[in-house]
């Protein structure tokens, strides 16, 4: 049996990854899903068990370390191991550095983006090693640009970036590998839950929406990269033609960076 464990799974990108998982594997998997909100996550493991798989709902805020140690914990007390570990928990923020006052919010954003997943991850790392399984991250486009009233959000998906990256090269002779998701504008509400200046619900989103990916074709991108135990899943031509120009064209992909925002967000 397949163990799979998928934070931020109570809706968005990580709900539907565990609902087309459920319907790839039926009957040999046991998804472990991991959230805040309980009763989000048992609608979703409703959903998975129809499809025949076992499933473990677990609250777990990654922003506090013994909850993401008590998931592992958690997930090997009831199915044995741990196959693939998929850090998607994570929060959203948008604000120009010069409108923000307190700088407490940038340190929470960073415990639940990069320190979720680290956490998560060091727990996780001796059952995955011993099943020679798959570490996933889901980081962002902002994590391989910066985009202009993303500080907050880019540092924290930038160091997901780095630490996944060194920890691929540390864990090749493990046989554990590591696949770093960049999603770009995913049609989900997470941009109007993420902060604003003020560190509050911003209650809108700062980029253009216009085009976004649907969480559907987002979530098959990355179960069927981390099946096929990619390095990287970049999800889009501009994402691609992004990452390329940085190296030869570091100003237009500044320009195209101003161009992701919102309208009414640009001056």
């Amino acid at each position: 049996m397949k163990v799979i464990v998928i934070t931020g799974a109570s809706d968005g990108i990580g709900a539907e990854m565990a609902r087309q998982w459920a319907a790839r594997d039926r009957q040999s998997l046991a998804l472990v899903l991991a959230a805040r909100s309980v009763d989000k996550l048992e609608a979703v493991a409703q959903t998975c068990r129809a499809s025949g798989a076992q499933v473990l709902v677990q609250r777990c805020d990654v922003g506090v370390q013994a909850d993401c140690i008590g998931l592992v914990d958690a997930t090997v007390a009831a199915f044995g191991g741990i196959d693939t570990l998929v850090n998607n928990a994570g929060m959203s923020a948008h604000a120009n550095f010069d409108e923000v006052t307190d700088l407490s919010w940038y340190e929470t954003l960073m415990r639940i983006n990069h320190w979720g997943s680290v956490w998560c991850s060091h727990a996780a790392l001796p059952h995955l090693k011993r099943s020679q399984g798959r570490l996933v991250a889901v980081a962002s486009l902002a994590g391989l640009v910066g985009v202009p009233g993303r500080t907050a959000y880019s540092g924290t998906k930038f160091a997901m970036t780095g630490f996944f990256e060194a920890l691929r090269v540390e864990l090749q002779p493990s046989g554990v590998s590591v696949t770093i998701a960049y999603p770009g504008v995913v049609a989900t509400g997470i941009r109007y839950r993420g902060f604003n200046a003020h560190g509050q619900p911003a209650g809108k989103s700062g980029l253009d929406e216009r085009g976004a990916m649907s969480v559907e074709e987002c979530a098959r991108l990355i179960v069927q990269g981390t099946e096929a135990r990619k390095r990287d899943i970049v999800m889009s031509a501009k994402g691609k033609l992004g990452r390329w120009l940085k190296l030869v064209a570091p100003g237009m992909v500044d320009r195209l960076a101003l161009k992701a925002l919102h309208p009414t967000a640009r001056s």
